[in-house]
C-alpha cells in the first residue's frame, strides 16, 4: 500500500508506531509482562532503590514501580483510546448527517455543537466530573461529552467538501440510497481527515487524564495510573526525585510517539504536504552541495 510505503520511509514515524504498538500490547497483556502484583504492599521494601529484582525500585508502600507502570497503561492509554473511538464515532455520524443533508439537519446539529463548544474544554470536564463524581469512568464520560462536538464540526466540514461533487450528485440522480452514497463515496475520501484528527487528539487526551489523576480526580488508589503515580511521588520529589522519572518518562514517551506519528500520517495523507516536504528536501540538498563545492574551491 502507498500509505504504508510512505510511512516506512519516515524513520521517526516507524519508531513512533513501534512504540505505540508495543505499549498497547504490553497494556493488553499486563498480567504476563508485569513481574509482580501492582497493588502488593511490602513495607520492608519502602523506597527501595532499583535492583535486578525490582528494575525501577519500589514506592512509598513498597510496591513494584515497573509493575504499576505496566498496569498504568490501561487507564492512561487503552481506556483513553476507547473514549476517543466513541467520541469519533459519535462525531462521524453527526458530522456526516450535517454535512450531507445540510439545511435544517445541519443547522440543528451545529447549534448543539456551538453550545457545547462555547465552554472551555477543561471547565466543561471539571463541571461534569463535579456532577458525576471522581473516578476513571466519569473522566472518560466527560471526555466523550466534551470531544464529540469538536469532532462533529471538523468531520462535517470535510464531508461538505465532497458532498457536492459530480459523482455524488450522479449517484443521487441514479436513485442510490443516501446511506449507500455515504458509505461507498464519502467515507473513503474523508477517512484520511478522520484518521489525522483522531491521532492528533489522543496525545492531549492522555495528558488530560494524567493531569486529572494527578489532581486526584481520575482513577483512585490503589489502582495504578501514571498521573496518580506522579502525585504520589510529589511528596518526596526533592529527596527521591527518581520516583517521578518513570511515570513522567512514560507519559512523555507515549504522547511524543502519538504526536510524531500523527504528523507523519498527516504528511502521508495530504499530497500538498508531501510536495512541499519534497521541495524543502531538494532545496536543502542543493544548498548542501553548493556549500560543499564552495568549500572545495576555497581549499
Amino acid at each position: 500500500m502507498k500509505i504504508v510505503r510512505n510511512l516506512s520511509t519516515d524513520k521517526l514515524a516507524v519508531i513512533s508506531l513501534i512504540i505505540i504498538i508495543i505499549t498497547i500490547i504490553v497494556g493488553l497483556f499486563a498480567p504476563f509482562f508485569a513481574p509482580y502484583d501492582p497493588n502488593e504492599v511490602n513495607m520492608g521494601l519502602r523506597y527501595a532503590s532499583p535492583s535486578w529484582e525490582y528494575l525501577l525500585g519500589n514506592d512509598h508502600l513498597g510496591r513494584c514501580i515497573l509493575s504499576r507502570i505496566i498496569y498504568g497503561i490501561r487507564p492512561s492509554v487503552l481506556w483513553v483510546l476507547v473514549a476517543l473511538f466513541i467520541s469519533v464515532l459519535i462525531g462521524a455520524v453527526l458530522g456526516f448527517l450535517a454535512g450531507y443533508f445540510k439545511g435544517k439537519v445541519d443547522a440543528l446539529i451545529m447549534r448543539i455543537c456551538d453550545i457545547m463548544l462555547s465552554f472551555p474544554g477543561y471547565v466543561m470536564t471539571l463541571a461534569i466530573v463535579g456532577i458525576l463524581g471522581v473516578g476513571l469512568e466519569n473522566i472518560l464520560i466527560a471526555f466523550i461529552l466534551v470531544k464529540w462536538a469538536w469532532f462533529t464540526r471538523v468531520i462535517r466540514t470535510s464531508v461538505m467538501q465532497y458532498s457536492d461533487l459530480d459523482y455524488v450528485k450522479f449517484s443521487k440522480a441514479a436513485g442510490i440510497s443516501d446511506l449507500t452514497i455515504m458509505y461507498k463515496h464519502l467515507v473513503p475520501v474523508t477517512f484520511s481527515d478522520i484518521a489525522v484528527i483522531s491521532s492528533s487528539s489522543i496525545g492531549s487526551m492522555i495528558l488530560q487524564i494524567s493531569g486529572f489523576s494527578f489532581l486526584g480526580l481520575g482513577i483512585q488508589a490503589p489502582n495504578a495510573e501514571w498521573g496518580m503515580m506522579l502525585n504520589e511521588a510529589r511528596e518526596v520529589m526533592f529527596t527521591r526525585p527518581e520516583l517521578m522519572l518513570a511515570p513522567g518518562f512514560a507519559i512523555v514517551l507515549i504522547v511524543s510517539a502519538f504526536h510524531f506519528f500523527s504528523d507523519a500520517l498527516q504528511v502521508v495523507l495530504d499530497p500538498k504536504l508531501i510536495t512541499s516536504k519534497t521541495k524543502r528536501e531538494k532545496k536543502l540538498e542543493t544548498y548542501n552541495m553548493t556549500f560543499q563545492e564552495k568549500e572545495v574551491a576555497n581549499k
